[in-house]
């Protein structure tokens, strides 16, 4: 049954607004119905009062954003205090290191960025904040999934799509579970080319002072640079004092 308390055309209004994406720049009515699963009527009415407002512009065939909907993230990385405590310490870990450094937190099923650092040493992914990485190829996602209580974690990969993006992604669920479980073991995890060939990433949870994890950091290097064991023994020690200390000042009053 519906909440009353629900307003359902500014739920389809957003959900409209938020399909919008690097894969998904200009879109017809009939591609917005797909994406958001409403009728192309219910698409039609969001998307011209979205335009109308001035958050989408329109040509009578396609729709793109404009920069008004930058309001929107502007809205919460100004009103919550992880971004902008976490931008310093990214910056930092990304100077020390030259590689890219990502603050990320759960939605749904993906990772989704809430702060980053790019090094001189651009991947070709093309991160930004708002980027949204998949739980179970990523290992920003898996360090979140490992936060979870083991059967929830379980019972979320083995619900989710887990189509393979490259030849080296993990697609098996029991597979997905043991490295989930090898994470909560570990303290941190890795992906090795399972989001971008050439590209391996680490990530570790950031907790709060019960010891549950609020976000997962994460840094990532061209595969050529060096190994993947190389690459933990380089760079996990300065992703865990920056996390220890993201940590410490979200939560020191």
């Amino acid at each position: 049954m519906q909440d009353k308390n629900i307003v359902v055309s500014l739920q389809k209004g957003l959900e409209v607004l938020t399909c919008f994406g690097r894969q998904h720049s200009r879109l017809t009515v009939s591609e917005v119905a797909r994406l958001t699963d409403v009728s192309p009527a219910s698409a039609r009415r969001s998307l011209l009062t979205l335009q109308a407002m001035g958050y989408l512009g329109g040509d009578g065939k396609h729709f793109w954003m404009l920069p008004r909907s930058l309001l929107v993230a502007h809205a919460y990385l100004a009103s919550r205090p992880t971004p902008s405590l976490a931008q310093p310490l990214l910056d930092a870990l990304s100077e020390r290191t030259r590689e890219s450094a990502s603050l990320g937190t759960l939605l749904d099923d993906d990772a989704i960025i809430i702060a980053r650092s790019t090094a001189r040493r651009s991947l070709s992914t093309g991160l930004g904040i708002g980027s949204r990485l998949p739980v179970y190829c990523s290992a920003m996602g898996r360090v979140l999934l490992a936060s979870m209580a083991p059967e929830d974690a379980a019972r979320r990969v083995h619900g989710m799509p887990r189509p393979r993006l490259t030849a080296e992604t993990v697609v098996d669920a029991s597979l997905i579970v043991k490295l989930v479980e090898r994470c909560r073991n570990d303290g941190y995890a890795t992906n090795d080319g399972e989001l971008e060939t050439g590209v391996r990433s680490m990530a570790v949870p950031v907790g709060d002072r019960a010891g549950n994890a609020v976000g997962a950091m994460s840094i990532a290097v061209r595969a050529e640079r060096m190994t993947m064991i190389e690459f933990r023994d380089a760079f996990l020690p300065a992703l865990q004092r920056a996390r220890t200390t993201l940590a410490a000042r979200l939560f020191s009053q």
